[in-house]
């Protein structure tokens, strides 16, 4: 059987070095890259209350369209990858983030996650981010992905306290 590789993206800076490095690792591993968006469902609870007001918008076209727009950025994000066709496959999902990836993980039978670890927004403030969630939750191996300017930096501090 093929091993799995999930690969979460939320379209930050950041997403195209995590898929470049997720496939470093599915290429020679001969694994299937599984690229996952998630759908906040409180932006939904958004549309919705905003429909609410009498505008004309529902959820069901947010969605369609959100999907349409980043199946789009996504076929932009892998057009230089290597790997063979039907490697690599992308998924949508509506929900709570870190719930729909490990819901994800144990439904299609994933042996790791590449993910990033920077996408932060006020949310985080009281949930903590997605990525601390699935470290702490996730039944299979976690890998964090580290940007080059990331990686000089955090460098820098540690070289710094030597």
């Amino acid at each position: 059987m093929r091993k799995k590789i999930l690969v979460p993206i939320a379209f930050s800076v950041y997403s195209q070095g995590i898929i470049n490095y997720a496939a470093s690792l599915a290429g020679p591993l001969g694994a299937e890259m599984m690229i996952v968006n998630v759908i906040n469902e409180r932006d939904l609870e958004a549309v919705e209350r905003i429909s609410s007001f009498g505008y004309k918008v529902d959820s069901e076209h947010y969605v369609r369209t959100i999907k349409d727009e980043r199946r789009a950025m996504l076929v932009q994000l892998t057009e230089n990858l290597t790997l063979p066709e039907g490697q690599v496959s992308f998924s949508f999902r509506v929900g709570d983030p870190a719930t729909e990836l490990l819901k994800l993980v144990v439904d299609e039978h994933i042996d790791m996650v590449v993910m990033g670890v920077k996408t932060r927004d006020i949310r985080h403030l009281f949930t903590g981010s997605v990525a601390e969630q699935m470290f702490a939750r996730c039944p299979c191996t976690v890998v964090s992905y580290r940007d080059p300017e990331t990686i000089e930096r955090l460098q820098k501090r540690i070289a710094k306290h030597r």
